[in-house]
């Protein structure tokens, strides 16, 4: 009988450096929402891939940074307790930046205070000159001792392949710890939130994308094997519902609209989604909120 191997890796790193395109890359699905936006993530977002024999499962984890706001700092915790609870730790860097940025290596001086080896992969090397990638290897290495550094493109799929066979003769010897057919363990009701908020993201502008949370009210199976979402947007302040909706609701119905086609592509259904923008005042010191993010209110 053939051994299997089951794993969690965390995916840790700055905003922005790719971890959400990496981890949908290595599923082969979107699992995680990706927008040029940084701390898109707010939760830990756990999607699923094989290879071989081992089950790989990997924790995309909100971007690592200074803590300012009451959700900032539960977002850096969640990505900290989610390397603490994982077999196997991943940086991710950005290599195109023209230097290291402030985050990386404070994330670099922690895993060298608290002795954990994690691996380092170098992303976006599409953008970057060879010689560059080993001198930024270096750089980072000097300050801890990584177990290995790949160098790859997770946009691309550059280097990808033997990134994703390496981490699965990491993973312990086990039985799988979900369905071989599984992508994700995230439920329908969260994807449609998410997906919806990626959409706002990429549509509005500045702060307001920060000050707005998703969540999903209904999901009614239908007889027609279609599915009827209902989602409703909560704005921080008043003034923000009529910049969310448009003018005749025309940027909310384009939102939607994207959201939905996306829906429908990722679950292979037809989705009837219905928005909803409303005032919800102060929901960022909701402990209510923290809790469906799987956030620590108190961190």
């Amino acid at each position: 009988m053939t051994e299997t191997r089951a794993g969690f890796v965390s995916l840790i790193g700055p905003p922005n450096a790719g971890k959400s395109t990496l981890m949908n890359t290595l599923v082969g699905q979107k699992v995680s929402i990706v927008t040029p936006k940084v701390q898109t993530t707010r939760s830990r977002i756990r999607g699923i891939a094989m290879e071989d024999d081992a089950q790989v499962i990997f924790v995309d984890t909100p971007g690592i940074f200074v803590p300012k706001r009451r959700l900032d700092r539960a977002m850096v915790n969640a990505a900290w307790q989610g390397a603490d609870d994982s077999d196997l730790v991943v940086l991710v860097h950005d290599s195109a930046r023209s230097r290291i940025d402030d985050d990386t290596m404070r994330i670099v001086d922690s895993l060298a205070e608290n002795n954990v080896k994690a691996a380092l992969v170098l992303n976006k090397i599409d953008l970057v000159q060879p010689e560059r990638l080993l001198e930024r290897a270096e750089e980072l290495s000097r300050k801890t001792e990584f177990s290995r550094v790949f160098m790859l493109s997770a946009e691309k799929g550059r280097g990808c392949a033997d990134f994703m066979s390496w981490l699965a003769a990491q993973m312990p010897s086990g039985p799988y710890l979900f369905d071989p057919d599984d992508l994700s363990d995230m439920p329908m009701r969260l994807l449609a939130a998410e997906i919806l908020r990626e959409k706002l993201f990429l549509n509005l502008h500045e702060e307001l994308p920060y000050q707005l949370t998703v969540e999903t009210e209904s999901w009614e199976e239908r007889e027609d094997g279609s599915a009827e979402v209902r989602c409703s947007i909560f704005v921080a302040r008043e003034g923000h519902r009529g910049i969310v909706l448009g003018k005749g609701g025309k940027t909310m119905g384009r939102i939607g609209s994207a959201a939905r086609r996306e829906l429908e592509e990722v679950l292979d259904r037809r989705i009837h989604l219905f928005t909803h923008v409303k005032y919800r005042k102060d929901w960022m010191n909701d402990p209510a909120r923290y809790q469906d993010w799987d956030l620590d209110f108190n961190a």
